[in-house]
């Protein structure tokens, strides 16, 4: 296999921290930011991150399969989960100590609740609005009531962190150091 070439293309309006763990074709949109402690791998494939997005310390993003991993717009990756779906819509929060698996396609406004092991045998799609939670890794569909105020509340998070991070962190600029 031949060596990952790292090739960073980040937003000059992303908040990247300089000890954030990046490898292979990485795409950050405008708006994304990405905590200290954070690992983004594109080993196989390369990874493109929409905007707005949040990724927490100790997130984990890697890309095994050939194809891009998308990943759409306003996502919320809590600390310590790891995420290796293919494809993840916009809106969807992924909470802490979460794992999903490559087999697991996101669609939007879908929650992975807290300590979450998604790893079905099959490729499985997420429909809009779903909630995986308990250790059965259990399914329920969402009605959508509240999804402004959510959508206020994590605005509200990114601006407050878009003010504090550069404070106490060096910031990554995108030219691939």
């Amino acid at each position: 296999m031949p060596p990952i070439r790292d090739k960073f293309t980040i937003h000059s309006k992303a908040v990247v921290c300089q000890d954030v763990e990046l490898k292979g074709d990485i795409t950050i949109g405008s708006g994304t930011i990405v905590h200290p402690k954070a690992t983004i791998f594109a080993i196989a494939g390369p990874i493109i991150i929409g905007s707005g997005c949040i990724i927490e310390e100790s997130a984990i993003l890697v890309n095994r399969r050939k194809e891009v991993m998308r990943i759409g717009d306003d996502n919320l990756f809590e600390i310590g989960c790891r995420i290796e779906s293919p494809s993840v819509g916009n809106s969807n929060t992924i909470s802490t100590r979460a794992r999903v698996h490559h087999t697991v396609r996101i669609s939007s406004y879908c929650v992975v609740g807290a300590g979450v092991l998604l790893v079905p045998t099959e490729d499985q799609v997420l429909e809009d609005y779903t909630v995986v939670y308990g250790p059965a890794a259990e399914q329920r569909t969402w009605s959508g009531r509240g999804k402004v105020q959510e959508a206020d509340l994590r605005r509200k998070h990114a601006e407050y962190l878009r003010e504090m991070l550069p404070k106490f962190n060096r910031l990554r600029r995108g030219d691939g150091t």
